[in-house]
């Protein structure tokens, strides 16, 4: 089952000491192909898993740097049958595990039953559907279910204790706890309640929690280190990418920032 990855890559994480590290990329962007070779050079360069963007025309969580990753890709011809086709053409060559972070309407559109199938079928091992919510996720939990595809669930400072503990009832795979309130995008410090506040949340659920939005340099996971079980680093990879060059100059300027992060923050 996909699952199983995903579980052994936290396994392996906690054994080591370390936090299980998860960058993000937009599919597509700047380009299909070169968009390729960056989740290849994140899985050769230490990433456990691999969130992978499907890109929307009206991200309402995502704050400018992704929502104009997600131009870039669409402009590019990027939609949901794209990044499973992009998955299943690098899938052998990624031992990480990868999950794809999407908005309803395109799996909606693409048909949740058909999704589920051929999310597996390519190799994801998790999605999220960030815009879903609990009461309105019976038929695509349903559909997810039997086919084995695992589900992350989204928490936010705001959501009740529990609420926490009827999205954790549902989920499979992880919870992705959202570090603030408001849209992605850098920050330079982390909100002074959240340690606080993921402590509550760990003694009230058994999956990996993850900690994202705003996760964005090795001093940020340093502060996270023991307080989760990995962390999402979304714009500021997806930045980088965004100032553009040649694919190789695109490449080594993610690989180098990815190093930083790896080397003070995880290992």
């Amino acid at each position: 089952m996909t699952g199983n990855r995903l579980a052994e890559r936290f396994r392996v994480a906690r054994r080591e000491g370390r936090l299980a590290f998860i960058p993000y990329l937009m599919a597509g962007d700047p380009d299909p192909d070169t968009s390729a070779l960056l989740i290849r050079d994140l899985d050769r360069n230490g990433a456990d898993l691999i969130e992978i963007g499907v890109p929307y025309s009206d991200p309402v969580a995502d704050g400018v740097v992704i929502q104009r990753a997600a131009e870039r890709a669409l402009g590019a011809g990027m939609n949901l049958e794209g990044v499973l086709a992009l998955v299943a053409k690098i899938r052998n060559q990624v031992d990480a595990g990868l999950v794809l972070f999407t908005y309803f309407n395109p799996v909606l559109r693409f048909g949740i039953d058909r999704f589920a199938r051929e999310a597996v079928t390519a190799g994801v091992d998790a999605v999220l559907v960030v815009d879903l919510p609990l009461e309105e996720a019976g038929s695509f939990r349903k559909a997810v279910k039997k086919t084995g595809l695992d589900t992350a669930g989204l928490l936010a400072p705001t959501t009740p204790d529990v609420r926490v503990g009827r999205i954790a009832a549902v989920t499979t795979g992880f919870l992705y706890y959202v570090s603030r309130t408001g849209v992605t995008g850098t920050r330079e410090q982390l909100d002074g309640e959240l340690t606080g506040r993921l402590q509550q949340v760990r003694q009230l659920v058994h999956l990996p929690l993850v900690v994202g939005f705003g996760i964005s340099s090795p001093e940020h996971l340093r502060e996270l280190r023991g307080k989760v079980d990995g962390v999402v680093v979304g714009s500021a990879i997806v930045g980088r990418v965004g100032e553009g060059g040649t694919p190789p100059q695109i490449r080594r300027r993610v690989e180098d920032f990815i190093r930083q992060l790896l080397e003070a923050g995880t290992s």
